[in-house]
């Protein structure tokens, strides 16, 4: 199915590796003009984001920023329409799932962890929106959130549980406020997936993951990605305010 993405631009928080390096790919591969965001592996980012550009013959332009900085997150909104003279997508991936349960949990560990899940996604969705709104153009936001926003934690991740709820909340919230200008905000609420950050919960209880997974497998990212990708395109149009569950089942709701 042609998602109509051809010569859009997509900004991608946290796009360099994982689940984000998978809708980063998956945009490029439907013609979309990507800004891949990163804040480690800068290297790394720049091999990707030429890779993407060889092979689907798009544009794809790594960005630094971190996403709890007003003035990064103005200077990714800047130079993408320097770069490209319009914003289409915003997919805020980018993210943090430490360890540690609440008894052992330093406040300072809490705080960033919010800063990082929930601050972040509503400063990048504020200015983003306020850029569209400006210019009475129309747009795309997906949120990436969890089942953990839906299930709690039991493993140690309750401050990510707490953040990703909030997500979800904030999801509709926007949506409701955004509507009449059409602009479409949507959440994706994954389950286990193969990436960096689930590799050491995985290899220490991959066992126990799939006991809870009716599918009785780990997703692959690129899985994930497909959702995304039709969430930004006009074949979701009349999608607002949703979480889609990817979860293999752990949600079902």
């Amino acid at each position: 199915m042609d998602l109509n993405l051809k010569g859009k631009t997509a900004i991608v928080t946290g796009g360099g590796s994982g689940l984000g390096a998978a809708v980063c790919e998956l945009f490029a591969q439907e013609g979309a003009n990507v800004i891949i965001n990163y804040i480690v592996d800068e290297a790394g980012t720049f091999k990707f984001a030429d890779y993407l550009s060889d092979k689907y013959g798009t544009s794809c332009i790594p960005l630094y920023g971190d996403i709890t900085k007003a003035e990064d997150i103005d200077n990714i909104i800047e130079r993408a329409h320097d770069f490209y003279g319009r914003i289409d997508i915003l997919v805020n991936n980018a993210g943090v799932w430490p360890t540690r349960f609440v008894k052992d949990m330093p406040d300072e560990e809490w705080n960033r962890i919010i800063e990082i899940n929930l601050t972040g996604t509503f400063l990048f969705s504020k200015r983003v929106v306020n850029y569209w709104l400006s210019r009475r153009a129309r747009g795309k936001i997906i949120n990436i959130v969890s089942q953990a926003a839906f299930h709690g934690s039991t493993s140690g991740h309750a401050h990510y549980a707490a953040a990703k709820g909030g997500v979800v909340t904030f999801t509709i919230s926007l949506a409701r406020e955004v509507a009449p200008f059409g602009i479409n905000v949507t959440a994706v609420a994954p389950g286990m997936m193969r990436t960096p950050m689930s590799s050491e919960a995985l290899s220490d209880r991959e066992d126990a993951y799939l006991e809870r997974i009716p599918l009785r497998r780990i997703a692959e990212p690129r899985e994930i990605a497909y959702t995304i990708a039709f969430l930004a395109s006009d074949k979701a149009d009349y999608i607002t305010g949703a979480t889609i569950d990817v979860t293999g089942g752990m949600l079902m709701r």
